[in-house]
């Protein structure tokens, strides 16, 4: 597979591995080796970043879009992460509480489905 495949599956932004890894290409194998069994350059990504968006707005529990109206467009560093979090900006406090809604309602929607379901299967 690509490089940036194997990077987005393991999490870590592409521009900061090794360029023998960017510049080859990853085996299934391989990718199932680095991830029982990471090797110190994949442990400091994975640790101090920078990380790629999807994994910061993880971290900030926000989503990507969210990350985008903050203004975040590029990697961050779990140092960079973790002020933003101790800042706290109205944004990303405003980006918490819509990504709390949002799971509220996807829960919400599927035990409405799950009851949906449960009767349906009564009434057959």
């Amino acid at each position: 597979m690509k490089p940036a495949t194997a990077a987005k599956k393991l999490g870590v932004y592409l521009e900061a591995t090794p360029a023998d890894f960017r510049e080859g290409v990853v085996s299934r194998s391989e990718l199932n080796a680095l991830q029982t069994d990471p090797p110190a350059w994949l442990k400091e990504l994975r640790q101090n970043g920078p990380h790629p968006r999807p994994v910061v707005a993880s971290r900030l529990g926000i989503s990507i879009s969210g990350l985008a109206r903050g203004g975040i467009t590029e990697p961050l560093t779990t140092e960079q992460i973790e002020a933003l979090r101790a800042e706290a900006p109205e944004w990303l406090t405003k980006e918490r509480a819509t990504q709390a809604e949002v799971r509220k309602e996807t829960v919400r929607i599927k035990e409405r489905d799950a009851r949906r379901a449960a009767e349906r299967a009564q009434d057959a």
